[in-house]
């Protein structure tokens, strides 16, 4: 049996990390270095606790919709009407992103379907 894929349109996602806004309006999620190996890579490399990801402007559009309610579709809708540039391929890049994220685990879905 073939392996669906998931219809991220009809997905609602949640932040699921700290961020705030920069001097330029762009986003920039706080991510903490966890785990054995980021410990370790923090006292002997002298890396950092915390990385910091800075989102372009359409990744910052988009994450400052995600609240919990809107589904990725209604998120694409305000993406288009505030970025016409956005608009080739929305939906495909919009979802793929989509899944980037939730990968990452920057977002969680809080609900399968409105």
């Amino acid at each position: 049996m073939a392996k669906q894929k998931k219809n991220y349109l009809d997905y609602i996602p949640q932040v699921n990390k700290k961020w705030e806004l920069t001097k330029e309006g762009m986003v920039e999620i706080t991510v903490e270095n966890t785990g054995m190996f980021n410990r370790i890579a923090q006292k002997v490399f002298k890396k950092p606790r915390y990385s910091f990801i800075k989102l372009d402007e359409f990744g910052s559009c988009v994450w400052q919709e995600i609240d919990g309610k809107k589904t990725i579709y209604e998120i694409g809708q305000i993406l288009k009407v505030q970025h016409q540039k956005a608009a080739d391929q929305l939906y495909e890049r919009l979802a793929k992103f989509m899944g980037i994220l939730e990968h990452n685990r920057y977002i969680v879905f809080v609900k399968g379907v409105k």
